[in-house]
């Protein structure tokens, strides 16, 4: 994934913050938690991959279409973006 320095952070930081949610979610089963506290923060989980996905997507849009970026592969067609797009619903 290529972008700006800013974009690239905020994606990093959501998916660590997934990470440490999910380990917590493990943890909450192991401890034989509430079933309503561990769906609470799976959700939470949940939304901070979806939200990292939706950065990710937003931020390379532009490089998926024109092929512009580092790497060495073709432009995406409209409907390869679309698929990809839709996998994060």
């Amino acid at each position: 994934m290529t972008g700006d320095e800013d974009s690239i952070a905020l994606v990093l930081n959501r998916l660590r913050r997934a990470h440490g949610q999910l380990a917590g979610v493990i943890s909450m089963i192991e401890q034989d938690r509430d079933c309503k506290d561990v769906v609470t923060q799976l959700a939470a989980v949940s939304r901070a991959l979806d939200k990292a996905g939706f950065k990710i997507v937003a931020t390379s849009l532009r490089e998926c279409i024109t092929g512009d970026g580092s790497s060495s592969t073709e432009p995406m067609t409209e409907a390869e973006l679309e698929k990809l797009f839709l996998t994060l619903a």
